[in-house]
């Protein structure tokens, strides 16, 4: 008898665990960022999704399952946006950066899967390619180490993801230990912005680029990054670096 696939959405502790040992022996292989996430937050899609579906606008958001790396990438979807806005602030974000929406889906895809046509799926590619427009949102910096921890911790807060969560947790561990408590604070910051914040995961966010970056973060609640602006957001810390550019 053939064995039934393992479900996308299971947890996988084994290959957590090994990809974790090899992301502490070098916190610069970003593709165990990528294992640790695709193992531990499978439940994750689930669970938001269903999630979305009873929020005011939700229902329309999934009938629609627009794909937001596609958007994302699109130059005159991206040319629009008014100064001021939160679709500016991911423009400038863009230029400064050189990150691209496609180029984050393609070094997230480990084993170049083809598009999943399931709802979850698109669930978790739509918390994938928001990813940058929080950073945008909260103000923390996404080519600087503690930025991603600080918005690493966020994302727990507002996802639930376990993978995000170990991770943050492992970051705000190791800087206890060496005795950046600063550090530690600023990404614990994070996640504590992220609990009062509104749920993110249910904005519309091709109508939410075109609104002025002050006015959103206050009606979403979103905290001031203070102790992360305090020690600077430059100090190391292992946590996911990115290395996608544009083709």
């Amino acid at each position: 008898m053939i064995a039934p696939a393992k479900s996308p959405y299971e947890r996988d502790l084994p290959a957590a665990y090994r990809a974790v040992r090899k992301l502490l022996s070098n916190p610069d292989d970003t593709t165990q960022v990528f294992v640790i996430m695709r193992s531990l937050n499978g439940k994750m899609a689930v669970k938001n999704y269903q999630r979305l579906l009873k929020t005011p606008g939700g229902p329309r958001l999934a009938y629609r399952r627009v794909e937001l790396a596609e958007r994302f990438s699109d130059p005159a979807f991206i040319a629009s946006f008014a100064p001021g806005t939160v679709g500016a602030t991911y423009r400038d974000f863009l230029s400064e950066t050189g990150y691209t929406a496609i180029g984050l889906a393609e070094i997230s895809n480990l084993e170049k899967e083809p598009l999943a046509e399931h709802p979850y799926a698109w669930c978790a590619r739509r918390q994938r390619d928001v990813h940058d427009i929080w950073h945008a949102l909260t103000g923390y910096k996404a080519d600087d180490p503690l930025g991603e921890a600080a918005l690493v911790a966020f994302s727990f807060a507002q996802t639930g993801g376990l993978g995000w969560g170990f991770i943050a947790l492992a970051a705000v561990l190791k800087n206890l230990r060496e005795g950046n408590k600063g550090v530690a604070r600023a990404i614990a910051e994070g996640y504590r912005n992220g609990r009062k914040a509104a749920w993110l995961m249910g904005e519309d966010y091709e109508a939410l680029m075109h609104e002025p970056l002050i006015a959103a973060r206050e009606r979403l609640r979103i905290g001031e990054p203070v102790a992360y602006v305090a020690i600077g957001g430059e100090v190391p810390v292992s946590s996911p670096q990115r290395t996608h550019r544009p083709t």
